[in-house]
């Protein structure tokens, strides 16, 4: 457990729309900590990662700018399975200490909501100690609609949504499921819902 925080996790399938559910919680004043946003500030210019990264692969990894072209990082660090554990190596130990940070620097009276899309495929972020895990669900043909207009191919998205884990893996570590298949009004009355019993939960638990 890190500190007296009240750790939540928020998990979903792609194109659930569990952004939508994290935007919801941040205004009611949860603290959100982005897995994917903290992946794209470990690897920028001037950080250890970044770094790194140009040691191990190479220059070519860089576009016109000096930032990470991640397409190139992936053709290369993606050739074989010694390059992808080098990436893991590298990138990995780094995302996780600036997930901690981002947690250690809330307030100790905190509702901490870490985003992980892949929570359940991740033993590391298991480990963390999340108190409560909220998995936002919606129907497959709802989720692909949503990729699509995001200008993701169905066949890409369905690959994608393969190589994740199932509805009802997520369910089976779940503290809350939301239905997020239906209106935005209907998203924000579960979501009001879930936030209430989160404060009660802290409250308890001497967090807040």
């Amino acid at each position: 457990m890190i500190r007296a925080v009240l750790l939540v996790a928020l998990t979903g399938g792609i194109g659930s729309g569990k952004s939508t559910v994290a935007e919801l919680l941040h205004r009611h004043g949860a603290v959100i900590v982005d897995a994917d946003a903290v992946a794209r500030q470990v690897v920028e210019p001037g950080r250890p990662a970044f770094d790194k990264l140009v040691e191990r692969f190479g220059p070519e990894i860089l576009g016109p700018d000096g930032t990470l072209d991640r397409p190139a990082l992936g053709r290369v660090a993606f050739a074989d399975e010694t390059a992808r554990k080098d990436l893991e190596a590298i990138t990995h130990p780094a995302i996780n200490e600036e997930f901690v940070r981002q947690i250690v620097a809330a307030a100790p009276d905190a509702i901490v909501v870490c985003d992980i899309p892949l929570l359940v495929e991740s033993a590391q972020a298991a480990a963390r100690g999340y108190k409560e895990v909220i998995v936002v669900e919606a129907p497959l043909e709802v989720r692909l609609e949503r990729l699509e207009a995001r200008g993701v191919p169905r066949d890409d998205a369905l690959a994608r949504m393969k190589a994740q884990a199932t509805d009802e893996q997520r369910r089976a570590i779940a503290t809350y499921v939301v239905d997020n298949g239906g209106s935005l009004r209907d998203l924000e009355s579960q979501v009001d819902e879930i936030w209430r019993s989160l404060r009660q939960k802290a409250h308890a638990s001497g967090v807040t």
